[in-house]
């Protein structure tokens, strides 16, 4: 017999809380203790793991969801679910873990799509508001914006109430540049590409449910100043003096648009305050060889007061909140070279004509805009608020709601902004909120091998490339070369190429044949199935397995639209190679056989209906009602044959055409 008593001894810390061994029983145990007010870190591992609670009260976070414990609580972990343990009373609240290693259970949980899913609780997908400086090109869809549709669309079929929430950046001050260029005021500037921006997301299909415009809504602003003023009460945020550069003829202030330099960590060109190659922010200050671009002048160094953050003081927020959510080794890394600066102190108010001025009145700060980076962080809290008006719920930008789950697309030019100075903005302005973020993250898009650059001419923008017939195909292209992790390419010949013999030489002319050999051989209806070879229930148990990896590509932890339009193009051809095999058959005695052969390819067809919506909807729509299914709505959880009698119009269907005989673009009726 084993006795083990818990006498309060903490033989050691872990996870941030205490704990004592419990020797002998066969599996991992210990005594834990949360202190009052105390949490452990948030974690996730591959054993099994076990709580029974004995005495306190608190709460057990797993996966997000909250639920109270107290003594006689018992919690079974599976393998990877993130869980924290808190303690919302005034004792200890001590409990018994086991915990054991079980590899079976390991890898059901890891494709578990019940554990995959969102469940019940509110998703933002967010992806970047557009600087309305210019319209979007193809570098800027292939990202975060068909990354966010697409990662809608599936969560919608799985049953989760998720909304696609971005806007127009309007106070950058790339929109004031843009409008000195364009002699205009950068109030009519961000109006005019704004709508624009929202007119190529259109085009590309893609659905936003929130769609924020700061410059139209002045409880915007009264909302962005309560926000600001939230992080100067907290203390983190205040005036303070620092080294500035300014242009020498001029006297302008210089950040961001108006001066260039070499990057001080890893020496490459780049812009005022943000290297988009390494990713880590500048204060201009220490630009190497800095040029002004209001003026040929040498900048001069002087000094200003603006309110700033010391985020040095700072990473444990930004590693505890990058322990609840997924983020990326790429972000995670790009956090740990920032924190290893033995200072940062951040100007977040920038003097300036063009954006938001606190509400503050601080005589050194006069002539100051609140910086358009901390206002990003307060536009998705804002656009869930206007969202939830109109859907008559009460989520507030006052108030995050723990229960929210936010998921962020973004390119890795944004990786500082969104993975490390949010987190700390949101820990000063709401202390109690624990902000679940998930994070997806994609490189440069390149076109023919170099960077699309708008002043070289160098791009392919959305409105030149995108109309009815042509948005399912380039939404496709941009799929499989999606910049997921590294760098990757558009060329116009691999596009071309990838419409002439990929969507229409082979999934159009495997969808044709299919139909053409129905209607001659079934009036075009679809056949119950016959006789099942062992060759049948193969190719059954091939779809079977195309589902699963293309639901594991398309859920959050493995997110992956290269992956995905992978699973989908392997489909088809499993599909075609099927057909051909099997198609020896065909004018022979065997009929109970071939009738297997031709539900079996239906049920491919199905399942390609289904599998394509979020990243095809136009394509999915019109096969899913040529297979007498109409549009796809729910995701399917096993591969099914059509209902015999099913009346199939496949046959002379054209969901795609060669770019050549592509019609104009024009404004889509969404599918």
């Amino acid at each position: 017999m084993i006795i083990s008593v818990y006498d309060g001894n903490i033989q050691y810390e872990g996870f941030g809380i205490g704990l004592a061994g419990v020797q002998g029983l066969g599996v991992g145990a210990d005594w834990g203790r949360v202190l009052p007010g105390g949490r452990s870190l948030s974690h996730r591992h591959d054993e099994t793991e076990m709580f029974v609670i004995v005495q306190g009260r608190g709460e057990l976070v797993v996966d997000g969801v909250r639920r109270p414990v107290s003594p006689g609580t018992l919690a079974l972990f599976e393998p990877f679910e993130t869980h924290v343990l808190e303690n919302t009373g005034d004792t200890d609240l001590v409990f018994l873990t086991q915990y054991w290693r079980d590899a079976d259970r390991a890898l059901v949980s890891a494709r578990s799509a019940d554990r995959l899913s969102l469940g019940r609780r509110p998703v933002f997908v967010c992806s970047p508001p557009p600087t309305p400086n210019g319209d979007l090109h193809l570098g800027h869809l292939s990202g975060p914006y068909l990354g966010a549709d697409a990662y809608v669309r599936f969560q919608r079929m799985r049953g989760v109430e998720a909304w696609h929430i971005t806007g127009s950046d309007d106070h950058q001050s790339y929109v004031q540049a843009a409008a000195r260029a364009e002699n205009r005021d950068p109030e009519g500037t961000a109006a005019h590409y704004s709508a624009e921006i929202a007119d190529t997301l259109a085009l590309m299909d893609i659905r936003v449910d929130q769609y924020t415009v700061p410059h139209r809504d002045e409880s915007y602003r009264t909302g962005l100043r309560e926000y600001f003023s939230r992080l100067v009460g907290s203390g983190a945020v205040a005036p303070r003096e620092g080294q500035a550069l300014f242009d020498a003829e001029t006297g302008e202030y210089l950040y961001e648009v108006d001066v260039s330099g070499a990057c001080p960590t890893c020496a490459g060109p780049t812009g005022g305050n943000m290297c988009e190659r390494c990713g880590e922010p500048n204060t201009v200050t220490d630009l190497t060889g800095p040029v002004s671009a209001r003026s040929a002048a040498e900048p001069r160094l002087g000094t200003v007061t603006r309110y700033s953050l010391p985020l040095h003081e700072f990473p444990g927020t930004v590693v505890d909140h990058h322990r609840h959510g997924r983020v990326p080794a790429r972000l995670r890394e790009l956090a740990a070279r920032v924190f290893a600066r033995p200072s940062l102190d951040l100007p977040v108010s920038h003097p300036a004509s063009w954006g938001l001025a606190p509400a503050e009145r601080h005589e050194a700060t006069e002539g100051q805009v609140i910086w358009a980076w901390v206002e990003l962080s307060y536009g998705f809290l804002r656009g869930i608020q206007t969202l939830g008006g109109r859907l008559g719920r009460n989520w507030r930008a006052a108030e995050p709601d723990q229960d929210w789950k936010i998921v962020h697309f973004l390119g890795f030019d944004n990786g500082f902004y969104h993975s490390v100075l949010a987190p700390v903005l949101y820990k000063a302005a709401f202390p109690g909120w624990q902000p679940d973020i998930d994070y997806h993250v994609n490189e440069f898009y390149l076109l023919e091998g170099a960077k699309f650059s708008t002043s070289r001419g160098h791009a392919v923008w959305g409105k030149e490339i995108l109309g009815p017939d042509s948005v399912d195909a380039v939404r496709y292209f941009l799929s499989s070369t999606r910049p997921e992790g590294e760098q990757t390419n558009f060329s116009t010949a691999a596009y071309e190429a990838l419409v002439r013999d990929t969507l229409v030489g082979t999934w159009q002319t495997w969808l044709d044949g299919l139909g053409e050999r129905l209607g001659g051989r079934y009036e075009g209806r679809a056949p119950d199935a016959g006789n099942w070879t062992p060759e049948h229930s193969a190719f059954l148990g091939l779809l079977g397995g195309r589902l699963s990896a293309l639901t594991a590509a398309l859920s959050p932890d493995g997110f992956s639209l290269r992956r995905a339009a992978a699973e989908l193009n392997g489909l088809v051809e499993d599909a075609v190679r099927f057909s051909r095999q099997e198609s020896p058959l065909a004018a022979t005695e065997w009929s109970d056989d071939n009738r297997t052969v031709i539900a079996l390819e239906l049920a491919a067809a199905r399942l390609l209906a289904h599998g394509a919506a979020p990243l095809m909807p136009r394509f999915a729509a019109r096969l899913g009602k040529a297979l007498g299914l109409g549009i796809p709505a729910h995701w399917p959880g096993t591969v099914e044959l059509l209902p015999p009698g099913t009346q199939v119009d496949l046959a002379g269907q054209v969901f795609f055409t060669p770019r050549a005989a592509e019609s104009d673009p024009a404004s889509p009726a969404r599918p």
